[in-house]
């Protein structure tokens, strides 16, 4: 489904999963080539030593490269099935206050997936994430690899969105 960058944005803030952990998406790139998330720190998402829970900064992190791959494909004309394959994080130092990251897709980016999905009907590449905060500090480094492949006759596309 082809939504607008603003509808997309208020939708995710209010998706219950990132809602309730305080993960607020700050902007959706109109084009859909970046995203902006900012995962505040609050009652909610705090642990016992007073920084922000792992898993709360994983869930942040979990479904931006799939949406905007998906949203930018559909805009090329692709039928496509997108979804986050696997992911790893590294946690450098404790999140003590709120964190911030931004993805960005580039050109090169999308056309390695035009050129996978028309010449073997799928793309499956690992990309790199930081997460920093207020002070520009890495807090988090993640890797999320990225499944995408071209629809085939009898499936159906259904967005989790």
């Amino acid at each position: 489904m082809i939504i607008s960058h603003n509808t997309l944005k208020w939708a995710m803030r209010f998706y219950p999963p990132l809602f309730f952990q305080r993960i607020w998406v700050k902007q959706f790139d109109k084009e859909f080539k970046s995203c902006t998330v900012k995962i505040a720190k609050s009652i909610f998402n705090k642990n016992y030593n007073g920084s922000i829970f792992g898993g709360t900064i994983y869930t942040a992190t979990d479904p931006f490269y799939a949406i905007l791959f998906d949203q930018l494909m559909q805009r090329r004309g692709f039928k496509v099935r997108v979804w986050l394959k696997s992911a790893s994080i590294q946690y450098l130092k404790p999140g003590r206050s709120h964190l911030y990251f931004t993805i960005n897709i580039t050109d090169g980016m999308i056309l390695d997936a035009e050129n996978a999905l028309k010449m073997g009907g799928k793309f499956i590449k690992a990309y790199p994430m930081e997460i920093k905060n207020a002070d520009g500090e890495i807090c988090a480094t993640v890797i999320n690899e990225v499944y995408m492949r071209n629809l085939h006759t009898g499936e159906t596309s259904n967005v989790a969105y």
